[in-house]
This record gives C-alpha cells, sequence and structure tokens, in this order.
C-alpha cells in the first residue's frame, strides 16, 4: 500500500486540519468543510482518518530493542499535589555518563510516537525522558481525539513547573553528565521555547514548528538554540520575525530553518504531513547539534 504524502490531499484541508488538530476547530465543522473537498468514493470522515496517526507503521524503534533500557518515572510535582510521570530511555551498554534530553510532545500527551522519538535518541547516545502533561488527568488515554480533548483541562502553570522539575532531575540524575537539554513538537517546541528562557543552564534548545517566547522574555535565553519551522506554516510562523528579532537584539545564540513546501508537523512520520526529506535532515541537524552542546 503506497503511502500517502500532503500532497495528496487539496491544502485547504491540510489547513483544516491543522485547525483541528489545535482544537480550533470542532470534528463537526471539520468534517462539514472537509466535504466540500472529497471527490469521488473519498468522504469527509475517510480524509480524517487518512491524516491521522499510524503509530505502528512508522515505528522506528521497539520498546523491546536490546539495545536500550526503558522505564516509566515518578517524581514529584513542585506544586505539592501529585507526581510528573514520564518515559526515561537510556542506551543499554554506555560506558561513562551520559547526555540527558527531554522530549516534549504535541498537544496529545506521551503517545507512542514520542515514546519512538524518545528510544530513537538513546540510540544516539542520550538518555532521554519524555513527561507526560496528561499524567494528572489520567495519563494519555491510548486515543488522539480523547488526549485533544482532555488537553485544554490541564492548568498550563503547573504543567510548566512539572517541565521545569523534570529538566532539574535530569541534571541531578546519577547516570548523567549533568548537562540537559530540550526537543519538542509543536506544543512541546514552545515548551522548548520556555525552557530555554527558564532555566539559566540548559545546555541546549530544539523547538520543531514551537510557539515563541514572549519577546520580553527573550533576553533570559542563555543556551544555544537550533529552530525548526515549516514553510507551509502560517500560524506559527507568524510570530518567528519578531522572535528573530529579539533573539538578535539580545545576542542569542541560534541557528534556524524554514524547511520549503513542507507542513506543520513535517518531523511526525505517523502522519501524511511527514515530509521524509525535511525530517531526515532536521533531525540530522539535532542530534548533531546535542553531541554539540551537550557532550562532556
Amino acid at each position: 500500500m503506497t503511502r500517502q504524502t500532503a500532497k495528496d490531499f487539496h491544502p485547504e484541508v491540510l489547513k483544516l486540519f491543522d485547525k483541528y488538530v489545535h482544537g480550533l476547530l470542532p470534528r463537526r465543522e471539520f468534517l462539514k468543510s472537509a466535504g466540500k473537498f472529497a471527490v469521488g468514493a473519498a468522504t469527509a470522515e475517510g480524509l480524517l482518518q487518512a491524516l491521522s496517526p499510524r503509530f505502528a507503521e512508522a515505528q522506528q524503534v521497539s520498546n523491546g530493542d536490546p539495545r536500550i533500557r526503558t522505564r516509566f518515572v515518578e517524581l514529584p510535582s513542585p506544586k505539592g499535589d501529585g507526581s510528573v510521570r514520564g518515559y526515561l530511555v537510556q542506551p543499554a551498554n554506555a560506558k561513562g555518563k551520559l547526555p540527558t534530553v527531554l522530549v516534549v510532545h504535541e498537544n496529545r500527551g506521551l503517545n507512542p510516537h514520542i515514546e519512538d522519538i524518545a528510544r530513537r535518541l538513546a540510540l544516539d547516545g542520550f538518555i532521554a525522558f519524555a513527561p507526560d502533561a496528561l499524567f494528572p488527568l489520567g495519563g494519555y488515554p491510548g486515543d488522539e481525539d480523547k488526549a485533544r480533548e482532555l488537553f485544554p483541562k490541564l492548568d498550563q502553570a503547573k504543567t510548566r513547573e512539572d517541565f521545569l522539575a523534570s529538566a532539574e532531575w535530569l541534571k541531578q540524575l546519577p547516570e548523567g553528565n549533568g548537562k540537559v537539554g530540550a526537543v519538542g513538537f509543536c506544543y512541546g517546541g514552545g515548551i522548548a521555547n520556555f525552557l530555554a528562557s527558564r532555566v539559566p543552564d540548559l545546555g541546549a534548545a530544539v523547538p520543531f514548528y514551537g510557539n515563541q517566547p514572549p519577546a520580553e522574555e527573550v533576553a533570559r535565553i542563555k543556551a544555544p538554540l537550533l529552530i525548526h519551522y515549516a514553510e507551509n506554516d502560517e500560524r506559527i510562523n507568524a510570530g518567528w520575525p519578531k522572535y528573530e528579532a529579539a533573539l538578535k537584539a539580545a545576542g542569542i545564540r541560534y541557528e534556524a530553518y524554514i524547511y520549503a513546501g513542507v507542513q506543520h508537523g513535517f518531523n511526525n512520520d505517523t502522519t501524511p504531513r511527514f515530509d521524509e526529506a525535511a525530517a531526515k535532515l532536521a533531525w540530522s541537524r539535532t542530534v548533531n547539534f546535542f553531541k554539540q552542546h551537550l557532550k562532556a
């Protein structure tokens, strides 16, 4: 079966889908509007299914891969109510202390794709920790639509403190070398930017198509940044000129890339918005950036 790509969908359908996955368009409205672009035997429901993640097909590293060790970890929430729970992945036969990377998911919680990202990082010689922001609400529910519905119910101030606590925990991890990087996607890209503005000794931050921090907080950033954007992502890219101006004014070290012709979410290989060439390039840049800034 040939894998579908973004080019198989009308551009307006992709825009509608982007609004849908980010909670800006109800399912009913997506189906109503997308139905105008359904042709032949296709239906609006079929378009939605075609654009939805296929985790098993895209998995690159299994949870049982002998080259890694995986476990779920809970640490105290800094707000004093409950715990932060996340997925910890380490190389199985590492020698010496390793750099650590905090992996921040999209607006669906810790789904199988983000777990796979953490495993990929472990194969590249990092200790990866991927917290689940939805844990206070029962955790990732195993269904993308249910996860998306839960996300607006989070106390975002508490959630951000939980990510800060996770970064601090990684810094103290006995197996780690004390250096922490952060990578995030979409919602997680915004959190990666946030962490850079709040963690003075963050080793490196790599936001993928994430919301930018307020301009007045940019001067607080000390970490080097590697910033990835998709060309066809008007919603997120609208904030880039102001962010870039603030980065330049504050003398922040950064690299920024806008990948031509691709969609928001181009690195997520579970959906048709995935672009193999752009994702491969962005990911190789990410791994090399972390190796440059986090290795002892």
